[in-house]
């Protein structure tokens, strides 16, 4: 760094100080729940003295120790979130794989065709996907009751597919147009076919693409909740609506630390894929914002 843009020490000192209070704000909420997340629920929402839920006063005499984990316990074996995480992986990965398959085909013939239609066709994709998701859900009900279709995953995976497929599209499309078409000239002209062409020239190069897109795609899958609480029975219900179910019977003793167990459960993957893939979503992301 230069001497012209050397930040002198107290405007260091107040940079530092600065981030170092906004990471533990934003990492406080997470870090206390999954704190609480070992304590029993007298503990966790004590009204009497809040460092019960620090020392665990009564979670060491309900249990014999600071720590306990009937809460995961309770939520993954006694009310079966394990079934909940498994709909959530189907959920995701068909909503990823046919997302994707779609927006990439779909994003590079338009992004090399020349005529005016593709312009309306994005614009008119970009119009479903600014509309509400509750309002597309109500249009797929009658149907769905009328073919005994309700309450499946694979009704779910058709509505999210049909939610998340403009966005894919926009954003693949994007970085389609951001490769010179040059590359498929070029792999044309050494004998490839147009398909061959995107997928052994134009396909490499568009990988952070994309991961970020696949990624972008997961996470609104997995977060969802009005597609999946309304489209889903009890029996096949995904993480975020179950998570629910449990604050919904907070009269229930224990109910409520299951909860706290099933948010870090849900949460926790996030994390850990953001800081696998860190790599490729600032590429990629970079990518779709710089000019090839």
């Amino acid at each position: 760094m230069s001497k012209a843009t050397r930040l002198s020490p107290s405007a260091q000192f107040f940079a530092y100080s600065f981030l170092a209070i906004w990471l533990i704000m934003a990492a406080f909420p997470f870090i206390w729940t999954l704190w609480g997340s070992f304590k029993v629920e007298g503990d966790f929402f004590s009204k009497a003295d809040w460092a019960n839920s620090i020392f665990g006063t009564l979670t060491t005499i309900e249990t014999g120790g600071s720590f306990t984990g009937a809460g995961y316990y309770g939520a993954w074996v006694q009310e079966e979130f394990w079934r909940a995480a498994l709909n959530t992986f189907i959920v995701c990965f068909c909503v990823v794989t046919i997302s994707l398959t779609c927006g990439t085909l779909g994003g590079y013939a338009l992004s090399r065709s020349t005529y005016r239609y593709a312009f309306w066709f994005l614009l008119f994709a970009l119009m479903f996907r600014a509309m509400p998701p509750i309002t597309l859900v109500s249009g797929y009900l009658l149907p769905f009751f009328e073919w005994n279709l309700w309450g499946h995953l694979s009704t779910t995976i058709i509505v999210l597919v049909a939610i998340n497929q403009p966005f894919t599209l926009w954003m693949l499309h994007a970085f389609f147009k951001n490769i010179p078409k040059d590359l498929d000239e070029s792999a044309m002209v050494d004998g490839c076919t147009r398909f061959q062409a995107f997928r052994h020239v134009i396909i490499p190069v568009m990988w952070p693409g994309v991961i970020t897109t696949g990624l972008f795609s997961f996470l609104l899958a997995y977060n969802d909740f009005a597609v999946t609480s309304m489209l889903l029975s009890k029996e096949n219900q995904t993480m975020v609506p179950k998570l629910a179910s449990f604050l919904g019977t907070t009269q229930t003793k224990g109910n409520v630390m299951f909860a706290v167990a099933a948010v870090v459960s849900v949460t926790a993957p996030l994390f850990v894929m953001i800081i696998f893939f860190q790599k490729q979503i600032v590429s990629g992301l970079t990518a779709g914002a710089v000019k090839g």
